[in-house]
């Protein structure tokens, strides 16, 4: 019987507006899992979430079906809300932009495991608000990157996929 298999597997990245460390420890696992539970509501899965005070990192499942963009949007939107209205931080704000890679099935794992480090990789790694990844060689080239998070301006209510409750991923 002739069938379809996809793997689509999606590291996502995105800070908060100005790198502004306010996702605080005494709520940020409340925070992981309303992400976990935006993706289900959107009929994705979470495999994993983590983050530091100012960014997150999810490594999701989509169906082929799921636009990127839209998934984002939402996931963004419903998320500052949710902030607002039941951590009230008033002040938060996710950055316009987020970084997209997609992940092959073996690699999974190891994407799992840095998600998972997070708070030790940014204690060792991070300093400001431009890092500086260490140099490589490209075709004999050997290159620096810079890397510089963008602004986002707050969600204006546009949120087109989720209505009512969303569940947390835990429950």
């Amino acid at each position: 019987m002739p069938s379809t298999h996809l793997s689509l597997h999606y590291h996502l990245v995105f800070s908060t507006k100005d790198r502004a460390p306010l996702i605080v420890p005494g709520w940020r696992e409340r925070l992981h899992a309303f992400l976990g539970g935006i993706v289900k509501q959107l009929d994705g899965t979470p495999e994993a979430i983590g983050g530091v005070a100012d960014h997150v990192h999810l490594l999701i499942g989509l169906r082929a079906t799921h636009c990127l963009a839209d998934v984002m949007r939402e996931i963004k939107c419903v998320s500052s809300r949710w902030v607002h209205e039941e951590i009230g931080e008033r002040a938060f704000a996710w950055q316009e932009g987020y970084g997209g890679f997609t992940v092959g099935a073996p690699q999974c794992m190891d994407v799992r495991s840095t998600i998972a480090r997070q708070e030790e990789h940014h204690r060792a790694h991070v300093s400001g608000r431009i890092r500086r990844i260490p140099p490589t060689r490209h075709g004999g080239i050997r290159r620096s990157v810079f890397v510089v998070t963008p602004f986002r301006r707050p969600c204006r209510g546009g949120c087109r996929l989720l209505r009512g409750p969303v569940a947390c991923a835990t429950g």
